[in-house]
């Protein structure tokens, strides 16, 4: 008897256990826990680090003392700083819009029928897949106040008399490291959008060339709205990308000249390394996240309204 009492309490245990084990909460947090160790290990310690940091003194090769928001205070009187964050969302805003774009161009004219599209499509990613640093000496190169290719060929066709210096003037070096990133970053907007556009629905293009739909009420009324939420996460990463760019400008300008190209990124490395500020560093590199997460809340909120998709109105 007591055998089967107890074997009867096992098999209630175990059903229990099961239970609770089948449960999709618990089993989120299950497959979920050692990713979120592991960010935990490698992304919120240094980033709680840094946000730290921005609250000392430290300097490199000496403790910091707890100073508060001196950090902060002291850089709204910084002429420097507040230009990168003039350049920085000058960049970020020129930049994405000019990706978007080219990039949606792209990815129309990729989702046509065309002759070799599958290598077409391939030449497409390869300013993405080289590596950022042979992008950015090709650009340097190309730029190049005396072996300038791009003045070469202008100086040939007659369209003018001497070189440009396009690192060398604030304007020019703007439009440069600007046109660097658009040529880098066209590959993401545009495989990622090729990618939604395929998802739709060619009957959807018939019934509406049936219904006498011209090709700018299809673009508008059918592609548009049901790329919605994959222009949003696009346009995320592509600011998140952007905005926190360092080894294209580090490695064509340096912040140059007279700081007029310095993003935030690349003083608050300049400030905290070569300077040995860590402080003051982490101080420029944390006052980026406010810019960072207002990007992402605009994209959340905008995947949110998606009744439009079924005929619906926003909430």
């Amino acid at each position: 008897m007591a055998t089967v009492v107890r074997e009867a309490a096992i098999e209630r245990r175990e059903s229990r256990l099961a239970r609770i084990f089948d449960h999709p909460t618990v089993l989120s947090v299950i497959f979920m826990l050692p990713a979120g160790l592991l960010l935990t290990l490698f992304l919120t310690y240094p980033l709680g680090l840094g946000i730290w940091l921005g609250f000392t003194d430290t300097r490199i090769g000496r403790p910091g003392a707890f100073i508060g928001l001196e950090n902060y205070i002291s850089l709204f009187g910084d002429g420097v700083f507040l230009l990168s964050v003039f350049n920085t969302l000058l960049y970020t805003t020129v930049a994405t819009v000019f990706k978007f774009a080219i990039g949606l161009w792209l990815a129309l004219l990729l989702n046509n029928r065309l002759p070799f599209k599958a290598f077409l499509r391939a030449i497409v990613l390869l300013p993405f897949i080289i590596p950022t640093v042979l992008s950015a000496i090709a650009f340097w190169w190309m730029y190049d106040t005396q072996f300038s290719i791009i003045s070469f060929a202008l100086v040939e066709f007659g369209l003018i008399d001497e070189f440009i210096d396009f690192l060398g003037q604030p304007n020019a070096a703007r439009a440069s490291v600007i046109a660097a990133n658009v040529w880098r970053g066209i590959p993401f907007v545009a495989i990622c959008l090729l990618a939604g556009l395929q998802t739709i629905s060619p009957s959807l293009y018939e019934a509406a060339a049936l219904d006498g739909a011209s090709a700018w009420q299809r673009f508008r009324h059918i592609t548009v709205p049901t790329l919605m939420p994959i222009l949003s996460i696009v346009l995320t990463f592509s600011v998140l990308f952007t905005f926190t760019d360092f080894q294209l400008i580090y490695a064509i300008t340096r912040g140059g000249p007279i700081n007029a190209t310095h993003l935030m990124a690349t003083l608050a490395f300049q400030r905290a390394i070569p300077g040995g500020q860590l402080g003051e560093g982490a101080a420029i590199a944390t006052a980026m996240i406010p810019f960072l997460v207002a990007a992402t809340l605009l994209s959340y909120y905008g995947l949110q309204r998606r009744k439009w998709q079924q005929g619906g109105k926003d909430d």
